[in-house]
């Protein structure tokens, strides 16, 4: 049976590298995001991969009309729907965001309250139906507010808490629809340009892409990505603040 996917943020890297893997297993998606050139772009590179169908949806995630809607549309589009990824946010700059209440409200809302009412859409069609994933990129950055991005780590936070929530609503019911938050951690990819990039904590776009794979498929509701973040995480979570506090994380 033809998988049919919605990826919702679908020009960054990790999510072109997941539906990649998408196409090679003959499903058929639509893409979604802002920029309809790069969109079509890479819908041609997945049909030339083998995916069943690519069809694009230009449209600005960070300010959905009606998403519930937009998402029902989306799914009759594919004949169904199986799969929902959520990739999209901005990391901004933490710095600009202390002095500029604009720029922390732009990361707010499209880190948290936009994302969040897509997930809540995707939620109740997963649920009204019986089956399916609703996967989300979160960020290891919402583990721990750190002086350095708690700004986006906050957002990240949030939408962590409201997909684990989602988690367990759907695993109360019983049904078969699950929901997975992905955490990554430093992964090399246009957003991250400005950073120092290199060493062992550093991972590609295709190694998150395929835990992102599996997690649509099975698994817990929280997955790192990769693995070893988990360990890293409960480390810095644990360390007293009087301790943390004198960090520059």
């Amino acid at each position: 049976m033809t998988r049919k996917v919605v990826i919702l943020g679908a020009t960054s890297a990790i999510a072109e590298a997941t539906a990649r893997l998408y196409a090679a297993e003959g499903a058929a998606l639509v893409l979604v995001g802002r920029n309809a050139g790069r969109l079509a772009e890479i819908a041609a590179d997945l049909k030339a991969r083998g995916a069943a169908a690519a069809e694009i949806e230009a449209t600005d995630l960070a300010n959905p009309h009606d998403a519930a809607a937009q998402l029902q549309a989306l799914a009759s589009r594919l004949g169904g729907l199986d799969d929902v990824l959520l990739f999209y946010g901005v990391l901004g700059d933490q710095a600009r965001a202390e002095a500029d209440m604009a720029h922390a409200r732009e990361i707010l809302d499209v880190g948290f309250t936009s994302a969040a009412e897509w997930c809540l859409a995707a939620a109740n069609i997963l649920e009204a139906q019986g089956r399916g994933a609703l996967v989300v990129i979160g960020s290891v950055a919402g583990d721990r507010g750190r002086q350095s991005n708690y700004v986006y780590g906050a957002a990240k936070a949030g939408l962590g808490v409201l997909v684990q929530g989602i988690a367990h609503r759907l695993a109360l019911r019983g049904r078969g629809a699950r929901a997975v938050l992905v955490k990554p951690g430093f992964v090399d990819t246009p957003m991250t340009d400005h950073l120092k990039k290199g060493g062992p904590l550093w991972a590609s776009p295709e190694a998150v892409a395929q835990v992102v794979r599996k997690a649509a498929d099975n698994g817990g509701p929280i997955v790192y990505a990769p693995f070893f973040w988990r360990f890293i995480l409960l480390v810095i979570r644990l360390v007293p603040a009087p301790i943390f506090h004198k960090t520059r994380l």
